[in-house]
């Protein structure tokens, strides 16, 4: 399925990778969990990913927008100050250098390999995310390309379950 998706998404140009965020994020600004969240976590995109460099820029002057740190096998939190304020953290993903945070978020926008329509989420494999948010009752959205979506995926125990999902063309609440 990894592999899959790996090619399905070598596939899409940037325009096209730009089409299917920017349906995406039009849906979340319409929730109102979005509207009224002060603090929000979101990931800066690695290129294989939905692109969220924009929405997040968009929107930091108005809300605390928090980005994952990884060090170890923990992942934490710190606010996103500027695109300056980014280096390259443990898989080359872009992290925050500001001291910063952590602080507790009202909302969570997660990636993912994959989502199913029991709104399990697949990922990369290293249960950063299902360990930070174990035990935080947060909202938690996953987002994706439209081929992301699939009817059943495999799952763990320890995976955690998204309460929404959103593709281009879905949303599953």
């Amino acid at each position: 399925m990894r592999e899959e998706i790996k090619r399905l998404k070598f596939l899409l140009s940037s325009a096209e990778k730009n089409a299917q965020a920017e349906a995406v994020f039009r849906k979340i600004e319409e929730f109102p969990e979005f509207r009224n969240a002060k603090t929000v976590l979101l990931y800066w995109s690695m290129p294989d990913e939905l692109p969220t460099h924009d929405f997040i820029k968009k929107w930091s002057p108005e809300k605390t927008i928090l980005l994952p740190v990884v060090k170890g096998d923990h992942m934490t939190v710190r606010v996103f100050t500027s695109e300056e304020d980014l280096q390259k953290g443990k898989w080359s993903t872009l992290e925050p250098t500001s001291l910063h945070g952590p602080q507790i978020a009202d909302l969570v926008i997660v990636p993912g390999v994959a989502f199913d329509y029991n709104k399990q989420r697949l990922g990369r494999g290293g249960g950063y995310y299902d360990r930070y948010l174990k035990h935080k009752h947060i909202p938690k959205w996953g987002i994706g390309f439209n081929f992301q979506l699939y009817e059943s995926i495999p799952s763990a125990s320890f995976d955690i379950h998204m309460d929404k999902i959103i593709t281009p063309d879905r949303t599953l609440e």
